[in-house]
């Protein structure tokens, strides 16, 4: 590593062809999940959607929806991230983000509240499937001394992502004609990041010739028995998956802790969103300075 990587701002990544479209693409991707999830939860806990449920059991069952397919899914999106090029997997995946936003803003206009309930099931399946793309592209992408600080950018860029769709979606709640206004941007922002997918440069596949294993049981099973193997990565991964139960649990219930416990408005559920948020983000940024441009593990 020489003098002028070291000393070289992360934030110079955001220039070059091997990482801004990537970092775009997940950012665009990023906000349309939080826009769509979120006003789903807002419209239905400030009472202009309709579901016959407990406002608990819907934000509860809201969550499921969207982390179920996480477990369900997610050795067969490893396994399809190893056998094809990654670019075009993102592209795919990124032309069924428009397909499901399509149907969502038909779901916000007719506020079709089961209909957005089984979408958010759809929207946490394509994220099951970029999400392991997400992590193994970026290290073809960038040098080693660039990694931390790269991943640090998609990590700040994911949560700057989350805190703009989250106070955009409770912002809108208040507005007599915010589900329309949902309606069009989720679709948008799904066209903007297929355009920028389309900029993504090509990420190899390793294992061309992997049979595909569809039992996702006994192929998280496999999984978790091979990290195991090296306790270091097994750590790692018990690591960001406890980071991101906690953070799943709290944000699923700040919704209704506002309305019943604090008796607030959505101003308030903005405000703890974004401290949230702005703290994670900031955090990402921090490590890269601390870690000296270094990936250690333990």
């Amino acid at each position: 590593m020489n003098q002028n990587s070291e000393s070289r701002s992360q934030f110079s990544l955001l220039k070059t062809v091997r990482f801004a479209p990537f970092f775009w693409t997940q950012f665009f991707g990023a906000f349309n999940d939080n826009l769509f999830k979120n006003s789903l939860l807002a419209l239905l806990t400030f009472g202009v959607l309709q579901s016959g449920m407990e406002l608990s059991k819907m934000n509860n069952l809201g969550a499921l929806l969207f982390i179920l397919p996480f477990f369900l899914f997610s050795a067969l999106a490893g396994q399809l991230a190893d056998k094809y090029e990654k670019s075009l997997l993102i592209r795919y995946i990124k032309g069924l983000e428009i397909i499901i936003m399509l149907l969502g803003a038909v779901c916000f206009l007719y506020l079709q509240t089961w209909g957005l309930m089984l979408l958010l099931f759809l929207m946490g399946t394509q994220s099951t499937f970029f999400g392991p793309i997400k992590y193994s592209i970026i290290p073809q992408h960038l040098r080693a001394e660039e990694l931390v600080g790269g991943n640090a950018l998609v990590e700040t860029g994911t949560f700057i992502a989350i805190l703009i769709g989250t106070i955009a979606a409770n912002a809108l709640s208040d507005w007599p004609s915010g589900p329309q206004i949902v309606a069009c941007v989720v679709v948008v922002v799904a066209l903007l990041g297929f355009a920028t997918s389309l900029k993504i440069p090509p990420g190899n596949a390793p294992s061309p010739d992997l049979k595909i294993r569809f039992n996702p049981v006994t192929e998280t099973w496999h999984t978790i028995q091979f990290s195991r193997e090296n306790k270091a990565v097994f750590l790692a991964i018990m690591g960001i998956s406890w980071f991101w139960f906690l953070g799943a649990a709290y944000l699923t219930q700040i919704y209704e802790y506002t309305k019943v416990d604090l008796g607030g408005a959505s101003s308030v559920v903005m405000t703890l969103l974004s401290a949230f948020s702005i703290g994670i983000a900031a955090g990402s940024l921090f490590c890269e300075r601390l870690s000296g441009h270094k990936i250690e593990l333990g």
